[in-house]
């Protein structure tokens, strides 16, 4: 690849999130070709920060409850600093949304796709992306919009469960988040008790639960240039999560699927998309149909799933991209897998194994990324296990009791 290494790139995040793989993989995909990458940090210990291939890290704690005249601001001093335009690469919604709504201020300094300054919002926010599916439509799993307490009030007493609850809007769920993320809820008390006390006015989206026996969780990442077209797109199936069946990707496979290749190519040409884009599907067997679920506009946590033969990714993809330089011709290599190391440990134990989410992965990869561990850069995997948020100990700690009363119930009965 002819990368123009005189132009730099910089991983630019909103809020407080310091163990992130698709911060480091960002890094480093651009790094090993000898790109200079700049990260936005909480600190100078986080393992985006230590990475060998960080060539310098700014410490900006920002929360998302910020005004966003204050981080443009902030944004444009880190610019200064860097002292020539570069390449900004967004590894969250609050992000890729802040970038695109202020893009006229911030070109001085970045090189950014000229998207419609209100669809990274759109995109990111659930309720309007499921009005976009529905006017140009793409299948989608039943949804409703809760905002105020008697809505949902209403809406728990007639709603057949389990349900999928998530935070409507993005910046919402940074400054008044009513779940941690996609959450299943099985009972309508459940849902009663995530409203606010004293009556607020909420946000919250409720959809559609596709159970896991009738469903598969599929992957869609691509890059669209200037005219929306898809200059590399990839499609993969996910086997495991964590949380099992609602959170993020704890191992993922690339695998071709050319319909729902064409359905992501098509809708994103309909919006008008350009930039990196995310998006996690759902079939459901039980009609046959792709269900599009979220769509991330910005580089996902496990982007280096995929690559092409030739060595292009949807990072390496952007940077070409936006510096004037041609993507090399080249095929998605297939049943190529990644592990997001913190979440398949507690994957693998809820899972026991199984994939029955997933039936068509393959038996066998014809390569592993691992999204922390690397041999050429092993710092961020080591400072990854200690900086963990409590939460997700806590989760590992309830599996492991799990399996284990699982394991003694099963010797007992043996006799």
């Amino acid at each position: 690849m002819e990368m123009d290494y005189q132009v730099p790139a910089l991983i630019v995040k909103i809020g407080h999130y310091p163990v992130h793989s698709g911060g480091v993989g960002a890094v480093r995909t651009l790094g090993r070709l000898g790109v200079p990458v700049y990260a936005i940090t909480e600190d100078a210990l986080t393992p985006t920060a230590l990475s060998r291939y960080c060539a310098g890290w700014f410490r900006w704690k920002t929360t998302g409850h910020e005004d966003p005249h204050t981080l443009v601001a902030g944004l444009q001093g880190i610019g200064e600093r860097i002292g020539q335009r570069c390449v900004a690469v967004p590894t969250d919604d609050e992000a890729a949304t802040l970038l695109a709504e202020h893009a006229d201020e911030l070109s001085r300094y970045f090189l950014l796709p000229r998207i419609q300054p209100d669809l990274p919002r759109q995109l990111a926010s659930k309720h309007a992306l499921y009005r976009l599916c529905r006017k140009y439509g793409v299948p989608a799993p039943s949804t409703a919009h809760l905002s105020s307490p008697a809505e949902l009030a209403s809406f728990a007493r007639q709603a057949s469960f389990p349900v999928v609850v998530k935070n409507a809007e993005p910046w919402v769920r940074r400054r008044a988040p009513l779940v941690a993320g996609t959450t299943v809820l099985r009972t309508a008390p459940e849902l009663r008790a995530l409203a606010p006390a004293g009556g607020q006015q909420l946000s919250l989206l409720v959809q559609e639960y596709i159970p896991p026996e009738a469903a598969e969780d599929w992957i869609v990442h691509m890059y669209c240039d200037a005219n929306s077209d898809a200059l590399v797109l990839f499609t993969g199936v996910k086997v495991r999560s964590w949380p099992r069946f609602a959170g993020p990707t704890a191992c993922a496979y690339a695998m071709p699927n050319p319909q729902l290749a064409d359905m992501a190519r098509s809708f994103c040409k309909q919006i008008g998309f350009q930039g990196i884009g995310d998006l996690d599907w759902r079939h459901d067997r039980r009609d046959g149909q792709f269900k599009l679920v979220d769509f991330n506009p910005r580089a996902g946590n496990q982007f280096r799933l995929f690559e092409t033969d030739s060595g292009v990714d949807v990072v390496r993809a952007l940077h070409l991209n936006l510096t004037g330089r041609m993507i090399p011709a080249g095929q998605q290599v297939n049943r190529r897998k990644i592990v997001v190391e913190q979440y398949d440990v507690p994957a693998r134990l809820a899972y026991r194994g199984r994939t029955d989410g997933a039936p068509s992965a393959p038996r066998r990869a014809t390569s592993t990324e691992l999204a922390w561990a690397a041999r050429d850069d092993p710092v961020p995997f080591l400072v990854m296990w200690p900086r963990l948020p409590r939460p997700l100990f806590s989760q590992l700690a309830r599996a492991l009791r799990r399996r284990w009363r699982k394991r003694l119930d099963h010797r007992e009965k043996d006799g």
